[in-house]
């Protein structure tokens, strides 16, 4: 048995369920597309050279590098920044004295921390 829709009502019905149905799929489309469109995941490595300790961080172009050389004399702090190629940090700071562990610890950590909240706020 078949049956026709002839009421108004029941048409205005299918209608706004179909623009319903129609309206959910385009912005789940919208949210997969923002989804792949986001930037990837921050990579960070953390290694150990001598007293001192080095870590790269990277996402995407971006890259982000921090090492701290100890030596029994002095401590030297070196971080850059850059974006493909182009550098938007390059800086280095000489301490006259040794960082003790938990100092060049304590610097690496602070460092990761700020580029983590830096790529949050934007």
């Amino acid at each position: 048995m078949r049956r026709t829709i002839r009421s108004p009502a029941w048409r205005l019905a299918l209608l706004g369920l179909i623009l319903g149905l129609n309206t959910v799929a385009v912005f789940d489309q919208q949210a997969q597309a923002s989804d792949s469109a986001a930037d990837p995941e921050l990579q960070i490595e953390i290694s150990k050279i001598g007293l001192g300790k080095e870590v790269v961080m990277t996402q995407g172009n971006r890259e982000w590098f921090m090492r701290v050389e100890v030596t029994p004399e002095n401590s030297v702090i070196v971080r850059q920044e850059k974006q493909g190629a182009r550098y938007l940090l390059d800086e280095s700071e000489m301490h006259d004295r040794a960082m003790t562990p938990a100092e060049v610890d304590a610097a690496i950590s602070d460092f990761i921390n700020s580029v983590k909240t830096r790529q949050k706020v934007k």
